[in-house]
Parts: structure tokens; C-alpha cells; sequence
């Protein structure tokens, strides 16, 4: 019997780990509860439909539909079977490096798991397999803080720990006005790997250092923590940039950031576009001429 349902599910950035987690590497995770996807679903005897709210609504249209029907796929279950209507409403801004596309796998996932289609442990990994549709390879690293909704170390190989920060970092989120596309970002990385083996795992070797670094950062009191995450952040923008990912409107959008005061910018999620993470020491200025997101 099918039942209502609703679900919210909370956008995320990365401290640290970008690209280098999909080859075993650690990398650091928090959710941003001011951006989120609500998924509403009434049961009703009608055939499925749904209706759309936000920014992004016309994008979201589309999709849905393909995550819904590859969830259906997945499990071998015709989409003609599916009554009720689904309402679907989000903050969270697509091509952005925000999870916009986890958001939605987890959500989609979530009420699968509602209707009794799939188990509740099968979550994660039936999530990562909607997500693939848009990223080509998913490392799972979004799904898992969306899920989790809190601080993650998390691995590939499973391991996956809640990080406690002893200190509340000054750090904000905003926009490059540049959209990126993640499998794009993801296969720039892999053919750096196949022309230079030496310098890509250099690279990955130093993202790993930036995540570790900066999971000791926040486990240590503020004024022992600070100058090391800050350090971790810029090691971090330093591998986006030795992948070529750090350009164009995102290059000018971190120098806009440190010309105003911020102690380490780097771009956060696949890089090439979307948000960048900001470091401050002191607030910042409140004549910026572009939004900063608390987190």
C-alpha cells in the first residue's frame, strides 16, 4: 500500500578531500541546513505526477523524472504502477558544487525505502547509484553527509566517522557565478592521471594532507586549530588549481574574497564553477558585493 510521505534533505560543502576521495583518499564534509530539497508524496489513486517549486523548478522537472525512473528500473518496477502526486521544493541551486543532485537521489531514495521498495540499510548505496546518472562515478562522499545530515571523515572503502569540532570556524559559502558540471571536472582529473602519473598523484598525495590536516584543525582549541586549517584550505586551492580547476570566474571570485580580507579561499565540490568556501579571521565586511552563506 502506498503512503504519504515527506522528507528534507540538506545541502553540503567539502572542507577538504575533493577528486582525490574517488582514489581511496579521506576528505571532510559538512551539511548547509539553510539549503535544502523537500519531498512531499501523496497517495492517491490517480497516475503519478508531480509539481515543482523554486528557483530551479524547470530543471528539477526534468531531473526528477529520470531519478524516479531509474530508481524504478533498478529495482524492476514499472513507473505505471506508481500512483499519487510528489511535490518537490528547493533553496539549493543546480551546477553550484552544493549537492543539489545528492539532495535529490537521497530524497528519491528515502521515499523508496518509505513505500517498502527498497531496505532501509540499501539507502547509501542505492542513492550512489541514482547519483551516477549525473557524475558519471559517484564517490558516495555527498550521499553520505546528506544521509547523515552532520560533520563526516568518510573514505570509499566504508569508513566514515561524525566530526565534533571544538571550535566554530569563521567560514562562509558564495557563489563564483560560474556553473560547473561535475563528470566534466571528474575526467579532467582522470586524464591528468593518464598524461602525468607522477604529478597527479603528487596532488592527491597533498589533498589527502589537507584533509587530514584539517580534521586536526577543528579537534584542536581555536587558537591552535586556526593556522592550521587556514594552511589546509590553501593547500587545498592550490590542488584545484594544479588540476586546472580554480579558473576563469572562480580564479577572480577567490582574489575578490582575499583582496577583502578572508584568510584562505578555495572552491569547494568539483571545482570549475559553483561556490567557493571562504576562511575569515574577523567577520567580514558588510559592504561586499556579493552574498556570503553562513555556515
Amino acid at each position: 500500500m502506498s503512503c504519504d510521505f515527506t522528507t528534507t534533505s540538506y545541502g553540503k560543502f567539502i572542507l577538504a578531500g575533493e577528486h582525490a576521495v574517488l582514489r581511496g583518499c579521506p576528505a571532510i564534509v559538512f551539511p548547509v541546513k539553510s539549503r535544502g530539497l523537500t519531498l512531499t508524496y501523496t497517495a492517491t489513486d490517480e497516475p503519478v505526477h508531480a509539481g515543482f517549486e523554486g528557483s530551479t523548478a524547470d530543471e528539477l522537472h526534468l531531473l526528477f523524472w529520470s531519478v524516479l525512473e531509474q530508481g524504478l528500473e533498478m529495482i524492476n518496477k514499472p513507473i505505471g504502477d506508481i500512483r499519487g502526486r510528489f511535490q518537490i521544493d528547493t533553496n539549493i541551486p543546480i551546477g553550484a558544487c552544493m549537492g543539489a543532485s545528492a539532495t535529490l537521489c537521497v530524497a528519491t531514495g528515502r521515499w523508496f525505502v518509505s513505500q517498502g521498495l527498497i531496505k532501509e540499510d540499501e539507502l547509501h548505496e542505492f542513492s550512489c547509484r541514482l547519483e551516477d546518472l549525473f557524475h558519471g562515478e559517484s564517490s558516495g562522499l555527498d550521499i553520505a553527509v546528506v544521509i547523515a545530515e552532520q560533520g563526516l571523515y568518510f573514505e570509499r572503502n566504508g569508513t566514515r566517522k561524525t566530526i565534533q569540532s571544538k571550535w566554530q570556524p569563521q567560514w562562509y559559502l558564495s557563489s563564483s557565478e560560474q556553473l560547473c558540471k561535475t563528470s566534466d571536472c571528474i575526467n579532467k582529473v582522470k586524464k591528468l592521471w593518464e598524461s602525468n602519473v607522477e604529478l597527479a598523484k603528487r596532488i592527491d598525495e597533498e589533498m589527502q594532507e589537507s584533509a587530514l590536516d584539517a580534521l586536526e584543525a577543528l579537534q584542536l582549541n581555536e587558537e591552535r586549530g586556526y593556522p592550521i586549517l587556514r594552511d589546509a584550505i590553501n593547500k587545498a586551492a592550490n590542488c584545484f588549481r594544479e588540476w586546472g580547476l580554480a579558473q576563469g570566474k572562480v580564479d577572480t571570485h577567490i582574489n575578490a574574497l582575499l583582496r577583502a580580507g578572508a584568510c584562505a579561499v578555495k572552491p569547494t565540490g568539483s571545482g570549475d564553477g559553483g561556490h567557493v568556501l571562504s576562511l575569515w579571521k574577523q567577520a567580514p565586511p558588510q559592504d561586499l558585493a556579493f552574498d556570503l552563506i553562513s555556515l
